[in-house]
C-alpha cells in the first residue's frame, strides 16, 4: 500500500459547535451579546467573507466598522473571542484516530477554509497543532476549497503527489473537487469511525 498523506478538514469533522453542548456557535448570540445572527450574516458574512477567508481582506478591518453600525456596544475583539470560543468543540474520537495515524508515520495536515486569526486559534488555543504536521488553509493560499488551486497548492506544501493524498471532508463539493485533483477523498458524515472510513486508504 502506498505511503499516504492524510488531510483533515476542520469544521464539521474535527471541530463542531459549542464546547458545552455542540450547538451552533451563534445559537444564543442575540441573548448573549444583543446581536442578531441574521443581521450579522447580511451585513458581514454575505458581503465580505469570501475576501476574508481567501486572505484578501483582514477580519478585524471588515468586522469593526460593521459592528460600529449594527451593534456599537459590541467590540470587534469581544465578538471574535465569543465566536472562536463557541466554535471549538473537538470530536475526541476523531482526534484520537488522527493521533494514531500520525504515530504510525502518516503525515497529517489540516486542510481547511479559514481566515488567519482562527487558523492560529485552532492550532494554538484549541491545541490541534500538537496532533498534526501543519495547517494548510485558504487565507494563506489565496484560494479556498473547492477551487482546484487549493488542492494544487496543498499538495505542493505537503510535498506529496496527489495520488498519495486522502482528504476527509464533510462538504461533498470539496470531496468531489479533491478527487478531480487526483486525491482520494472521504465524505465525512459522522455515521462511522474515522478508522472505518480510512481503512481502504491507510489500512
Amino acid at each position: 500500500m502506498p505511503h499516504r498523506v492524510l488531510m483533515m478538514d476542520v469544521d464539521g469533522v474535527l471541530v463542531s459547535g459549542r464546547p458545552t453542548d455542540g450547538r451552533h456557535l451563534f445559537a444564543e448570540l442575540e441573548a448573549d451579546l444583543g446581536l442578531s445572527p441574521d443581521r450579522l450574516r447580511e451585513t458581514f458574512f454575505t458581503p465580505f467573507w469570501e475576501d476574508i477567508v481567501t486572505g484578501r481582506e483582514a477580519l478585524t478591518e471588515r468586522l469593526a466598522p460593521v459592528l460600529a453600525e449594527i451593534a456599537p456596544k459590541v467590540s470587534c475583539e469581544r465578538l471574535i473571542a465569543y465566536w472562536f470560543e463557541n466554535d471549538s468543540r473537538v470530536d475526541q474520537a476523531v482526534l484520537s484516530a488522527v493521533k494514531r495515524y500520525r504515530e504510525r508515520g502518516v503525515p497529517v495536515f489540516l486542510a481547511t477554509n479559514q481566515e488567519h486569526m482562527r487558523a492560529d486559534y485552532l492550532m494554538q488555543q484549541v491545541g490541534l497543532g500538537a496532533y498534526v504536521d501543519g495547517i494548510i488553509y485558504s487565507a494563506a493560499l489565496g484560494h479556498r476549497k473547492p477551487h482546484a488551486e487549493f488542492f494544487e497548492r496543498a499538495a505542493a506544501i505537503a510535498d506529496a503527489p496527489p495520488k498519495d493524498i486522502v482528504l476527509v471532508d464533510d462538504t461533498l463539493a470539496n470531496v468531489e473537487a479533491a478527487r478531480q485533483s487526483g486525491w482520494s477523498a472521504v465524505h465525512w458524515t459522522g455515521d462511522s469511525t474515522l478508522d472505518d472510513e480510512l481503512a481502504r486508504y491507510l489500512g
